[in-house]
């Protein structure tokens, strides 16, 4: 689409980074109770030789790979409108998850206790998500564009990459520790996690996402490179918005 279409005519950009922002959190949801493992050559601090992480991990990095480019193309304001009605979009998760649990089986259905066992975690899940999209997501936003006020339109890699950073780090220390930890106590859904484990899977989920963080600035830049070039943006322009 180009500047020609009616005001307010959202465009294929728009749709595309608002559809992969909504789909990653969701399949974080939905994936964040399995704990993933992988061996690593040299062991680590805390981690030691195993790299402990949700399976979120890689799906959740992703919505702010997308949240970062539509900063950039469309401003704070909409960006922080997504965010926002990205969190109450959790809520409708949780209620979809819970309903089905609750709604009575047929005999050729899977194990209800399996199913419920699989997904009712992801009521963990989904409160530490809340807290800690709410709290990661508008700081990313907000660092963002702050540095953009010191940057202008330069230095994308810059804000890319520390606000990212930042929110990413905030987003592990509450999302690990509220899902696998606080609400399993205090609702008792779930297993609570043994501290060691905890630690491991604060370290490793915040390792993989400053890597998505630094590899991801590329894409970032070609994103945001080929939609100004098809809509007609312009860096001051989106910087006003």
């Amino acid at each position: 689409m180009n500047r020609t279409e009616p005001r307010g005519v959202p465009t294929i950009a728009q749709v595309a980074l608002i559809g992969l922002f909504v789909t990653a959190l969701v399949t974080a949801q939905l994936t964040a109770s399995k704990v993933l493992a992988f061996e690593l050559p040299v062991a680590l601090p805390v981690t030691g030789a195993q790299l402990a992480l949700p399976g979120a991990a890689l799906a959740y990095a992703l919505t702010f790979l997308a949240s970062d480019c539509y900063t950039e193309l469309y401003g704070r304001r909409a960006a922080q409108i997504v965010v926002n009605v990205g969190f109450v979009l959790n809520f409708v998760v949780l209620a979809l998850v819970w309903s089905t649990i609750a709604a009575p089986a047929a005999p050729s259905s899977v194990d209800p206790a399996a199913f419920e066992t699989a997904l009712g975690a992801s009521t963990n899940v989904v409160l530490g998500s809340l807290l800690a999209y709410l709290v990661s997501q508008n700081w990313d936003v907000i660092v963002f564009h702050r540095i953009r006020d010191y940057t202008g339109s330069e230095k994308l890699w810059l804000r890319n990459i520390a606000s990212t950073a930042s929110s990413q780090a905030i987003d592990t220390v509450i999302f690990v520790s509220v899902a696998f930890a606080i609400a399993p106590a205090v609702l008792g859904v779930g297993a609570v996690l043994p501290t060691d484990v905890i630690l491991s899977l604060m370290v490793g989920q915040y390792l993989l996402k400053l890597a998505i963080a630094l590899l991801d600035t590329p894409v970032v830049y070609a994103i945001v490179s080929l939609v100004r070039s098809r809509e007609g943006l312009t860096a001051e322009e989106t910087h006003a918005a």
